[in-house]
């Protein structure tokens, strides 16, 4: 990424939500890119949806593509430090359920549908490479868990993670999605792995993200 300045204090009050004038930029880049696109989308728009100089937007990012780029690696870093902080001695299916869980959370929680920023062409571009790294590695990381239950070659190993993405297209369809959806998806990683006692296997899970948004 692009490094840009510290960024300067706030001089004014804010117009979007956000603690920070860097998280400011965000929400409205990330309505902007959800709901305009990515391409019609110039730093000088984002910068008037914020409420100030398209100079000081460089002040946080040196381009739109740096924008893009922490947007993206927003839904996807929580989760895997979510998960390599996971007790190691827990069940495959445990450790699987709170990942699910977890990750369908983050996907729901924001304001706005950035999982649907991952089908841009623009992300194929090597800017975007350590993004698509971090996506495989959480794939992967589904994939073990998934693997510990069903065994090797056994093509069910891919639903999980397919699953749990799912909610980007049920956020597409309907902006105001289940409240239940993290849940739902969690026990479908289960069932579709023919997971036994689901219920006694998702009581664990919860307890493992007890305090996360939307859980």
């Amino acid at each position: 990424m692009t490094q840009a300045g510290p960024g300067r204090p706030r001089l004014r009050e804010p117009r979007r939500p956000g603690a920070t004038a860097r998280a400011e930029i965000l929400d409205a880049a990330a309505e902007l890119f959800t709901t305009r696109g990515f391409a019609s989308t110039s730093t000088r728009l984002i910068a008037d949806a914020v409420g100030i100089r398209q100079a000081s937007l460089y002040n946080h990012f040196a381009t739109k593509n740096d924008i893009l780029l922490a947007l993206l690696e927003g839904t996807v870093e929580p989760t895997i430090e979510f998960d390599a902080n996971l007790d190691a001695d827990q069940p495959a299916a445990v450790r699987l359920c709170a990942l699910a869980w977890f990750d369908t959370a983050q996907l729901c929680a924001h304001r706005w549908n950035l999982g649907a920023l991952y089908l841009l062409p623009e992300v194929r571009a090597e800017q975007f490479g350590r993004f698509r790294a971090e996506r495989d590695e959480l794939a992967e990381r589904y994939r073990n868990l998934a693997t510990a239950i069903v065994g090797t070659r056994d093509p069910r190993a891919e639903l999980p993670f397919r699953l749990v993405e799912s909610a980007i297209a049920s956020r597409a369809d309907n902006e105001l999605v289940d409240a239940q959806l993290p849940e739902v998806l969690a026990t479908a990683s289960l069932d579709v792995l023919g997971v036994g006692d689901i219920a006694a296997v998702k009581r664990r899970a919860r307890a493992l993200v007890i305090g996360v948004p939307g859980i």
